[in-house]
């Protein structure tokens, strides 16, 4: 909050005239100053040696600086870090482009025209995430009665009911006052034991006539339904905590032009990457970097997007803006881009106060990626941010950033093969000597590496974002294009949630792009092995270089490959770790204080305390704590070994499996304590954490390969028996 007002005083401070005009000058005369140097930097030709110092200078002082690692010393590396991307891409462009053969021309503007991409992201994320605002929660005024009424929206579709319960239990529970709070489940599925239940808990039930424009319609239709001064809107596996609107609601009333203010998506489940790839809560997953660190500094710009549930918007603007927008699959972006073209502010306040349930699967974790593509290709190409009014030039490049990050999948699969062009068909795609190359690529590498390590580490491990992008970039090439040629194409998909993986099996029909890509590669690198032992007229440095880049290529493509090796997944309902403060009753009346390890709706873990035991089978009633609060539970011993207890809940009421969750999913605590908490990046070890995930995805494929062989032998030879005895 402090530095929030400290921001916008010294905006207010230089908006009159006077001294604030000279003040402005003044700053320009500065900016002009430090930008001609920067220019004169970047643009300076140097020979060999003088190069070779210059980067040794300027990677030296980043690594200084990432020891300091304040919010100057940031803003010094990302300096340092754009000054060597840009010399880079300035010798690129001047020096390194007098392509002589048709075969030079068409890999080599391919490699650099990606590169063009990848830096306009990297200086657009810079400005993005450099300086976060980082946001505290604003008090509400002490008196109750003045806080505003909300309606809390649930939609769904086809999520099963079990998923919709533990979600309206968690909003019915919200600390609010219940004379203005209303809770609905939106249900476009239609379907009789929803409306049963929520009568039976006594919330609201809204269905409509048709299934127009998905989620973004159900919720219009809603607001038509309804009347509160705000909406609080949870995805149906998206649970609230207790603490929700009072964490969130007090910048409402401190900010009038506040529309909508959003705080993290929180998955109590691993998705694919983390569940395939054994790195739940010891790797940050792939939405992390988004909501720890690029949707804070959107807020230093006023940019902050909406993500669809847990966030709370001023119904007036919504219903202004036309609700929630319709024009694009990408609903809650597009929605929070209007917002802001009307002059309304939106904000984010990074606090965990809901968790849901990740994609289970690889296929369904993509095919919501292809949504979110395709979504921001389209506002990209329909209501473009750099285009229209309403909107000041940090929002403008916010919103541009965002969508151009979904169009790397060409760029991502150009840098995945480039090296192949010299290896395979020896297209010289660099005109320019080999340790040149080295010495203008490796500064803008390293230094941006070691830069967004800095900025990004709590919320993204260095070569992860390689690992993701290449495990999508096939599937959402084609979507993105399409939908740039034509909005309308595709359509709004719900992404399941829920679900179970019976056994673990290799995805071989999403994987097959990897493995593309990963033989290619071996090729090269045994096309420029044999070239290196026995080339004489081979240049050795140019060779040298290309078998790197390929060797790394491999471990980037083999990672991807280990992600489509599914885990078995047998639990409907992920459980939480918590320690929690628990007693058990036994039969006999004996109690014991314990704790708990983990907890579902379903049931709950227990550890005893040493030379305790509860035999299988036996019934028990489990007492949870909330302060002062008891909650008792019936339930049943499933599992027991040595001091830990598996325990299943018997014939809960509503009213119980309310009061579960309050105890539990509903806690203000549950999910802010894990939050940016995981180790801290160290380029070295993630490298070595991905070259080993690399190697695991190639002992993946060798052994799903045998299989599928061992399995098409043995059809062969049924078949070829069947034919014999037939015959």
């Amino acid at each position: 909050m402090k530095a929030l007002d400290v921001w916008r005083a010294r905006r207010a401070s230089t908006a009159g005239g006077g001294p604030g005009a000279l003040q402005r000058l003044a700053h320009a005369g500065l900016v002009v100053l430090v930008a001609s140097f920067l220019a004169l930097l970047i643009v300076v030709p140097l020979e060999l040696q003088g190069q070779l110092a210059f980067s040794a200078i300027c990677l030296g002082a980043a690594l200084v600086l990432r020891r300091v690692a304040s919010r100057l010393a940031v803003l010094a590396m990302v300096m340092l870090s754009v000054m060597a991307s840009l010399r880079y891409m300035y010798w690129r462009l001047t020096d390194s482009l007098g392509f002589e053969s048709w075969l030079d021309m068409l890999f080599g503007y391919g490699l650099v025209l990606a590169e063009l991409y990848a830096l306009t992201v990297l200086l657009f994320g810079y400005l993005q995430t450099a300086w976060p605002l980082r946001r505290k929660p604003y008090p509400l005024p002490a008196d109750s009665s003045t806080w505003p009424t909300v309606d809390v929206f649930i939609p769904t579709y086809n999520e099963p009911l079990e998923i919709i319960k533990l979600t309206a239990f968690a909003a019915a529970a919200i600390d609010w006052p219940k004379d203005k709070l209303r809770v609905h489940v939106l249900d476009d599925g239609r379907r009789e034991e929803f409306r049963e239940f929520c009568e039976s808990f006594r919330i609201g039930y809204i269905v409509r006539p048709d299934n127009a424009h998905a989620k973004a319609g159900n919720l219009n239709f809603a607001l038509t339904q309804t009347s509160a001064e705000y909406v609080a809107i949870f995805d149906a596996d998206h649970v609230p905590t207790r603490s929700f609107l009072q964490i969130g609601m007090g910048w409402f009333l401190k900010d009038p032009k506040l529309a909508m203010l959003q705080t993290p998506h929180f998955f109590f489940s691993p998705d694919p990457f983390e569940k395939n790839l054994n790195t739940f809560r010891s790797v940050p997953n792939e939405g992390e970097l988004f909501y720890g660190l690029v949707q804070d500094g959107n807020d230093l710009w006023n940019a902050t997007f909406f993500c669809g549930s847990c966030a709370i918007i001023k119904r007036a603007p919504l219903e202004e803006v036309g609700g929630i927008a319709i024009e694009t699959v990408t609903e809650d972006a597009h929605t929070a881009l209007k917002l802001n073209r009307r002059g309304y502010n939106t904000a984010y306040l990074a606090i965990p106060q809901a968790a849901g349930l990740a994609t289970e699967s690889l296929s369904g974790h993509i095919g919501q990626r292809i949504r979110w593509a395709r979504g921001m290709a389209q506002i990209f190409r329909t209501d473009n941010p750099l285009l229209g009014k309403g909107l000041k030039l940090g929002q403008r490049l916010c919103y541009l950033n965002a969508m151009l990050h979904f169009f790397y999948g060409l760029p991502r699969l150009v840098f995945l093969t480039a090296p192949l062009a010299y290896l395979i068909f020896e297209a010289q795609i660099f005109q320019a000597p080999a340790m040149l190359i080295v010495a203008y690529a490796l500064p803008h590498i390293m230094i941006a590496s070691v830069t967004n390590s800095t900025i990004q580490g709590r919320f993204r491990h260095s070569f992860w974002n390689e690992v993701y992008e290449s495990v999508l970039a096939w599937y959402i090439m084609r979507p993105v294009l399409l939908a740039m040629v034509n909005p309308k194409l595709g359509k709004f998909n719900v992404t399941a949630k829920g679900g179970m993986i019976d056994q673990s099996y290799f995805d071989w029909k999403m994987a097959r792009p990897y493995i593309v890509v990963l033989i290619l590669n071996l090729i090269g690198l045994l096309v420029g092995v044999v070239k290196l032992g026995f080339d004489a007229d081979a240049s050795v440095v140019t060779l040298l270089i290309n078998l790197v880049w390929t060797l790394y290529n491999i471990i980037i493509s083999a990672a991807a490959v280990a992600v489509a090796s599914e885990t078995r997944q047998i639990r409907a309902e992920p459980r939480v770790f918590a320690a929690l403060p628990a007693r058990l009753t036994l039969a006999d009346g004996q109690t014991i204080a314990c704790q708990t390890k983990d907890f579902s709706q379903r049931g709950v873990g227990v550890s005893l305390p040493e030379g305790m035991r509860v035999a299988r089978g036996e019934r028990v009633q489990v007492t949870l704590f909330r302060g002062s609060v008891e909650g008792v539970f019936p339930a049943s011993v499933v599992f027991s070994n040595e001091q830990t207890l598996g325990l299943n809940f018997i014939d809960l009421s509503l009213q119980q499996q309310s009061e579960l969750a309050r105890m539990t999913f509903s806690r203000a605590d549950t999910w802010a304590t894990a939050w940016g908490n995981g180790a801290v990046d160290t380029p070295l070890a993630a490298l070595g954490e991905v070259s080993g995930i690399g190697w695991r995805g190639i002992c993946l494929l060798s052994r799903a390969t045998l299989d599928a062989l061992l399995q098409r032998t043995r059809a062969l030879s049924l078949s070829a028996n069947s034919i014999l005895r037939n015959s």
